[in-house]
Order: structure tokens, then sequence, then C-alpha cells
């Protein structure tokens, strides 16, 4: 597919001229109408399935990690909690460059050349899962590289955020990124279901025998099964390959938003060149973070992740040369304005919960349902004897992610209609009560010899977690459609996307941590507690009588 471009008139031809649009106009109603309107939604619409895959290929070492322990793979418990640690981290980290790349390289190029690099870790995940005998670190790397995927949020947000008028902002960004979010949810489904059969023949290499009982959304696999997990990886090559193809000659670079960008292989060698360099803060802080052998094991995880982000914007800042240093620069120019730090809050609150609730929802099932809570003869509780009515939680961890992302694109098209902030305020509400309630939950169903009895009323406050995040998702974006001028809503999209991303690591820790001091309702309490605070935040600069901006 080619681009569209006028050529200045006010009346908008429908002339198909290459890749690169020179004239884009999407506030020009006649423009809109005439031409804005079809090459902006064909984007959209090859943007979604690309950032689905990312989505998918970022988390998918939640769901490895467990097969990997039904499989009997040499690794403790705690080992193969790095991988998924160093995915988050990683995917987290990747989206500071990212936030910047629409600028310095092209919509087209940039949303081109990152789906195709999620082709990596698919193909070297699928590699080494084949192997039990190599090291830990070849999964590491692996998990490490997985990290693309979650970058490529913030650049599929920048792109889209650029084609749509202000009236569309929340519509557009609400489906780009609630479809997109179905990443987690097929990523769920669908590994546990390829990994059931030989998926490429001789060429996906032989099964092994399950050691321990496994799952999926249908119920229990029994230990004995034959499983191909090395499918995790491979099976998303049958679609990255397709779609890598369809970005390249379906997409458009913008050159309004875009204007020096250079040829293909320059706006590649940009692209490559940010991206390598955020692995190197990524894996210092790792280092430093993770306890031994992988690393030091010196740092707290409220230390560890400031000095991630610091690194990654110093290293940014530092490398830039050239042409590339100027635009950089100008990205940077988001950070003196007070808005970019409200908002950074209120997608923590929202995205935050939705991606961190959906690494931690598993853990919570399987620790606090999967097994009895008696005390012994000296009144000590104990949490080592298997429930045998537990609930599975590859049977329901799927259901949150999936109705968060769902409502996404509503939560856009309401804000849309009545305003974002309003729309952040209500849910911030829900958010605070359903955190203090299926913490009191926890509670109870940690001390309890029949926990399964609390399991519905957990699961349903849950839901109404990932559906008030999912509708906050789609009123912050809003709002910073709103607020900021088409050059600035790229890179601050960008922004609070890469901050609220660290939710997918803060959130099992945090829940975990608790839950080993037998204290699971203070991991809610604490929530609950910020959710407040943002509440207040969010009407002080927004809602309030003299607010900065009235309900954007």
């Amino acid at each position: 597919m080619n681009a569209t471009t006028t050529a200045g008139a006010k009346s908008a031809p429908n002339q198909a001229t290459g890749p690169d649009i020179a004239d884009w106009r999407p506030e020009d109603d006649t423009f809109w109408n005439a031409t804005g309107k079809k090459v902006a939604y064909r984007n959209l619409w090859i943007s979604v399935p690309a950032l689905l895959c990312g989505f998918a290929v970022w988390g998918m070492w939640g769901i490895i990690t467990v097969q990997m322990l039904n499989l009997g793979f040499p690794f403790t418990q705690a080992e193969l909690f790095t991988l998924t640690a160093i995915a988050g981290i990683s995917g987290a980290t990747m989206r500071i460059p990212a936030s910047f790349l629409i600028r310095l390289a092209g919509g087209r190029n940039t949303i081109f050349l990152t789906t195709a690099m999620l082709l990596a870790p698919a193909i070297g995940t699928g590699i080494v899962l084949q192997h039990k005998d190599w090291p830990l670190w070849t999964f590491q790397l692996m998990a490490l590289w997985s990290g693309v995927g979650g970058g490529n949020f913030a650049s599929s947000m920048s792109n889209i955020s650029t084609f749509f008028p202000k009236r569309l902002q929340g519509t557009a960004l609400g489906l780009n990124a609630g479809l997109g979010n179905f990443g987690v949810t097929t990523m769920q489904i669908v590994i546990p279901l390829v990994m059931t059969v030989g998926l490429f023949g001789a060429f996906g290499g032989e099964p092994m025998v399950l050691v321990k009982d496994s799952g999926w959304i249908f119920g229990k696999i029994a230990a004995g099964t034959p499983t191909w997990v090395q499918n995790a990886g491979f099976a998303w090559v049958l679609s990255l390959v397709p779609l890598s193809v369809l970005c390249w000659w379906g997409m458009n670079n913008l050159k309004t938003v875009s204007p020096a960008t250079g040829s293909p292989l320059v706006a590649f060698a940009k692209i490559t060149y940010l991206y390598t360099l955020a692995f190197v803060p990524a894996i210092f802080m790792l280092w430093l973070y993770l306890p031994k052998p992988t690393g030091l094991g010196v740092l707290s995880m409220w230390v560890a992740i400031p000095l991630d982000v610091i690194l990654a914007l110093l290293v940014m800042k530092l490398a830039a040369f050239g042409e590339m240093k100027e635009g950089v620069k100008k990205q940077f120019a988001i950070f003196s304005n007070k808005h970019t730090w409200s908002l950074t809050a209120l997608y923590i609150v929202t995205f935050g919960s939705f991606i961190g609730f959906s690494m931690a929802l598993p853990l919570a099932i399987t620790v606090i349902f999967g097994f009895q809570h008696i005390p012994d003869a000296n009144g000590v509780m104990q949490h080592a004897l298997k429930n045998p009515n537990a609930p599975s939680a590859l049977t329901y961890a799927w259901m949150g992610p999936f109705i968060g992302a769902a409502i996404r694109p509503v939560g856009g098209w309401i804000s849309d209609k009545v305003g974002g902030s309003i729309v952040t305020q209500i849910i911030s509400v829900v958010m605070a009560g359903a955190s203090v309630a299926v913490g009191y939950v926890m509670m109870q169903a940690y001390g309890s010899a029949t926990p399964e009895q609390y399991f519905p009323m957990f699961l349903g406050l849950f839901m109404l977690l990932f559906l008030a995040s999912g509708i906050g998702n789609g009123s912050t974006f809003r709002t910073i459609g709103v607020i900021f001028d088409r050059t600035q809503a790229g890179p601050v999209l960008g922004w609070t996307s890469a901050i609220a991303a660290y939710g997918a690591f803060i959130a099992p820790v945090v829940i975990g941590a608790q839950i080993k001091a037998g204290t699971p309702q203070y991991a809610m309490y604490g929530f609950a507690i910020f959710y407040a605070v943002c509440l207040v935040l969010n009407w002080w600069f927004y809602l309030r009588g003299n607010a900065y901006v009235k309900n954007p």
C-alpha cells in the first residue's frame, strides 16, 4: 500500500504517492474526511496485531517458567523467577528509547523493524527450551531479549497518536492499546495450547514429558504427557513474518512529525542503536539487583527501578550524536512540563495495575488457594499441605487481562464524550475500594483450611480491578492527547507507558513478598493507598474549580 500526500491545497486530493506523507492535517475536516481517515485507520489496523504480538513475546516467560518447572528443568524456583523479572525490567526499560523513535526514525520504519526484531527472541527461545542441560544464562539472555516486545508499546502508541485528530484520540489510542493488550490474554491461552502438539513436525524438535501435572484453560494436563515446550517461542514466527511484511507495505511515515528520518537504512540504524543502548542500563541494574549467582543482590527493588530509569535516560542523552542528538534534546523537553509527571502517576494507576496484576494473578491463585492453611500443634499457621479442591491458575488467570484489554477502547470512547479526567477519577475510587476488599478476602483465604470457598469473591473483585484499570487506560491516554500538542503527545505517551510498565515487576514482587510474610492483604492495602493519593492528584490538576486544565 502507498501513502497519501496532499500538495498543500485544503481540498485534500486522493493521490497515493509513496510511504512518506509530507502533508498531514487531521484537524482539517475536509482533509480528514477525504484522505486522512482512510490512511489513519489503515495504519491503526496494522498496528494492532503487531502490538499484540509484542505483548505476547514480552509476557511469554510468565507461562514458560511454569512449564519449565513442570518439565523438571534443573533450576530452582528462585532462578526461574529471575527469568520473569528480567523480561519485565527489560520491557519497561526498552520503552524509554522507544518513546522517542517515531520522531527520529518515522512510524513505518519503526513499527516494521521492531516487529521484525521479535523474531530473534521468539526463535531463540524455541531453541534454548529444547535443551534442559544448557546453563541458566542462556535462558536469561532470551528473557532479556524478549523485552523488545514490551518496548514496542511506547513506539506504537506514539505513532498512532500522530495520525488522529484530538477529538478521536481516546478512541484510536484505546483501540490500539486495548486490542494490543490482548497479547497478554492471547499468550496465556495460545502457549499452553501449542505446547500440546507437534506444530512444526520434525523441524520443531522432539517433545519432553511432563513430570508434574500441568494445565490449560480447559483443565488439567496429566504428568507423563508429551509436551513441545519449544513451541512457546516458535509459534510466534507464524504471525510475525506476515505482520512484518504488512507493516512495511501498509504503514506510513508522517514527515510532519518525523522530518529528518533519512533513508530506511539510516532509520533502522537509529532504532537499533537506541535499543541496544537500552540494554546497557538494564543489564547493569539487573546485575546489582538479582541474587547470586546471577547478580550481586545489593539493591532493593525501590532503588533498582529509579536507577534503571535514570541510567537509561543518561545513556540516551550522552550517546546520541549528530542529528539524533538534537532530536533527543527536543524530546527531553517533556520533562519540564508538570503534566508529564502527573499523568505518569495516573498511568501507573491504570496500566501499571493492569500489567502488574496480569503477572501477579497466577501466583496469587496458586499460593493462596492451592494449599490448605492449617495451624500446627504450636498454633503456627502452615501453608504446605496441597488443597485437593484448588482452582487452576491457568484456567482462570487469563480472564482478568481479557476483561482489561476488551474494555480499554470503551474507556477511550467514553472519555471522548465526557472528558478523560472525570473517568479517571471514578475508576480510581473503584480501584481503591476494590483493592481494600480483595486484600480482606486474601487475608481470610490465607488463614483457612478451605480457601476455595473465598475464591469466587476473590476472582470477582480482581475482575473489577481489571475492568476499572482497563477503562482508566483509555481515559488517561485521552487526557494526554488533549493536553499535549502533536509533537509532544507521542513522547509523553511513550514515557508514561514506560514507567507504568514497571508494574509488571513491582506487583508480583510486592504481592509475593507479602504472601511469604503471611500478610497478603498488606500488598493490596498499599495499592489502595497509592490509588487514593492519585485520586487527589487527578482532582487537583484536572477537576477542581481552578484546575490547570479542566477535565481534558
